[in-house]
């Protein structure tokens, strides 16, 4: 089973997709609460080196609002991760797919939460 929702911008550079994704992101009602620099933490961390690599913590409150009110624990899970990284030929998008993400959770009503903000979040890659 997949597990991300994928698009390669090809011959793109990595700042422009990266802003790209957030007003994409912000589009559809999310809003980044964190963000990690992987290849920054990686070099500072364990002094090695590799391409742009960055994790998006998108959140979309009411969504999350919903969720979090059918499994409490749900927000172990959550926010929903996009990664942008430099690949041969431009920079990959992934979000992570919430279906995958919550298919351990016994509970149909979230299940169908996480379908439609696996929708959401395919209309966001789609829109970078």
């Amino acid at each position: 089973m997949a597990y991300t929702l994928d698009r390669l911008i090809e011959g793109a550079d990595f700042e422009d997709v990266d802003a790209r994704t957030r007003a994409a992101l912000g589009d559809a009602g999310f809003g980044v609460l964190t963000e990690i620099d992987v290849k920054a933490t990686m070099k500072k961390k364990i002094d090695k080196d590799m391409d742009d690599y960055r994790i998006l913590g998108a959140c979309n409150p009411n969504m999350a609002w919903e969720a979090i009110g059918m499994e409490p624990r749900v927000g172990a899970m959550l926010p929903c991760n996009v990664i942008l990284r430099s690949v041969d030929g431009g920079v990959e998008v992934s979000a992570v797919d919430p279906v995958a993400s919550m298919s351990g959770i016994d509970n149909d009503e979230l299940k169908q939460v996480a379908g439609q903000v696996r929708d959401m979040l395919a209309g966001v890659v789609k829109a970078i």
